[in-house]
C-alpha cells in the first residue's frame, strides 16, 4: 500500500489515537493535519498502535472486517471496507453490562463472526476456502465508538482509529459454518424491546465469508496472515445504532439464536 507519512509523522499519529482512546475524548479527523494522508498511512498507525499494545502484554484475538454493507457505507460516506485488530480484553460476556463513561461514541450493530481452525493467508482465499478453515460461527453484537468529533470521519482516519474498534459481546448458538446458509440469515436488532434495524446477511458483501477472505487480503498486502484459533468479525449486517447508558440491546439471528447487552 502506497505511503506518504515518515516513521515520526506515524509516531506522532499513534499518539494521537492512542490518547484519544484511552482518555475517551474526541479528536479532529487526522487528514485535517495531514491532507495527504493515505490508506496506507491509516493501517501503518493502526499496526503501530497493535504492536504497542502488544508489548505492553494485551493478547490479540482476532480481526475484523469493518465497513463491509452498503448501509455502513452510505452511512460513513466511504466506499472501501478496511479492517482492524481486536484484543482479548475487548470482549465483554453475554448480558453484561458495557460502561460507556470511557467511550465517546457508543453505537452497535451485529455481525456474524468466525472462529478459525486453519492458517489463511495469501491475496487469492476464496469463500470456500474460508469456510474450509471455520470451526465454527457465532452471532455478536460489536460496540464501535469512533474516536473523531462529531463521528466524523475518512477512511484513512478510520482505519488510523482501529476501525472504531472498542467491545464485543458473542451469544447465542455456536454452529458449524457447513450446516448454515451463511448468505441468508435474517437478523433484528432490538434496543429497549423495539426493533431498531433489521436486515440479512447477504448485506456483508453478499456472503460474511467474502468479508472474511477480504480480511485475509488486505493482511497479505500488509504482511499479515490469518492464524488459526483467530476470531474474526465480519461487519456489520446493519447500520451503527448509537446507544446511551439506560439502554439494552438484543440483536435476535436466524438460527444462531441471539445476544445482549445493556449499558450503563
Amino acid at each position: 500500500m502506497r505511503r506518504t507519512l515518515d516513521a515520526a509523522a506515524v509516531q506522532q499519529l499513534t499518539d494521537r489515537i492512542e490518547a484519544a482512546q484511552t482518555g475517551a475524548r474526541a479528536i479532529p479527523k487526522l487528514t485535517d493535519d495531514f491532507p495527504g494522508m493515505t490508506l496506507g498511512d491509516g493501517y501503518a498507525v493502526q499496526l503501530e498502535l497493535l504492536r504497542r499494545w502488544r508489548a505492553a502484554g494485551r493478547r490479540q484475538a482476532g480481526w475484523k472486517a469493518g465497513l463491509t454493507s452498503k448501509a455502513k457505507m452510505v452511512q460513513m460516506g466511504v466506499t472501501v471496507p478496511s479492517i482492524g485488530f481486536l484484543l482479548a480484553d475487548f470482549a465483554r460476556a453475554e448480558g453484561s453490562t458495557v460502561r460507556t463513561d470511557d467511550l465517546v461514541h457508543p453505537r452497535v450493530e451485529c455481525e456474524v463472526a468466525f472462529v478459525t481452525k486453519a492458517d489463511l493467508a495469501g491475496p487469492d482465499v476464496t469463500r470456500a476456502q474460508v469456510l474450509a478453515a471455520t470451526d465454527f460461527v457465532v452471532p455478536a453484537i460489536e460496540v464501535i465508538d469512533s474516536r473523531f468529533s462529531g463521528f466524523k470521519f475518512d477512511l484513512p482516519s478510520v482505519v488510523a482509529d482501529n476501525g472504531s474498534s472498542a467491545r464485543y459481546v458473542t451469544g447465542g448458538r455456536a454452529l458449524r459454518a457447513d450446516g448454515l446458509e451463511l448468505d441468508c440469515l435474517g437478523v433484528v436488532l432490538e434496543k429497549n424491546g423495539e426493533p431498531v434495524a433489521m436486515g440479512a446477511s447477504t448485506a456483508v458483501m453478499g456472503h460474511p465469508a467474502d468479508a472474511v477472505a477480504l480480511l485475509v487480503k488486505v493482511l497479505h498486502e500488509l504482511g499479515e496472515t490469518l492464524p488459526a484459533g483467530s476470531f474474526v468479525m465480519s461487519g456489520g449486517i446493519t447500520e451503527a445504532i448509537a446507544v446511551k447508558p439506560g439502554d439494552v440491546v438484543c440483536a435476535r439471528f436466524q438460527e444462531l439464536g441471539s445476544v445482549a447487552v445493556r449499558f450503563a
